[in-house]
């Protein structure tokens, strides 16, 4: 679910210092997108929001989240956004995110 290898190597790009900030950030920024994905059922920008989350959720190592955003990405830019499962991917978000908050603590560490 998570690539630990790449959480690691952005820690070490950026540092230990700034990689919380780094953290925060990313998940703020997610987060957002997250609740208008929950709010609505308007899918007119739903290609562009997986974009976003495909490319910052791979920054961080979110590895299986990235490809369930890469595929609806790919299914809404090809005209096919209602056969995209966002429940599907919000639960992989939420799982995701679980987990690595509950591991980030050892990273930060280490």
């Amino acid at each position: 679910m998570i690539d630990w290898n790449r959480v690691t190597e952005l820690r070490d790009e950026v540092g230990a210092e700034d990689f919380g900030e780094v953290v925060e950030l990313f998940l703020e920024e997610v987060d957002e997108v997250i609740e208008r994905l929950e709010a609505t059922d308007d899918r007119t920008k739903l290609e562009e929001d997986l974009h976003f989350l495909k490319g910052s959720s791979m920054n961080l190592g979110f590895a299986t989240f990235s490809s369930l955003c890469q595929f609806g990405e790919t299914a809404s830019a090809a005209g096919a956004s209602d056969t995209v499962d966002l429940n599907k991917i919000l639960v992989s978000f939420k799982a995701s995110r679980a987990e690595f908050t509950a591991k980030t603590d050892i990273i930060l560490r280490s």
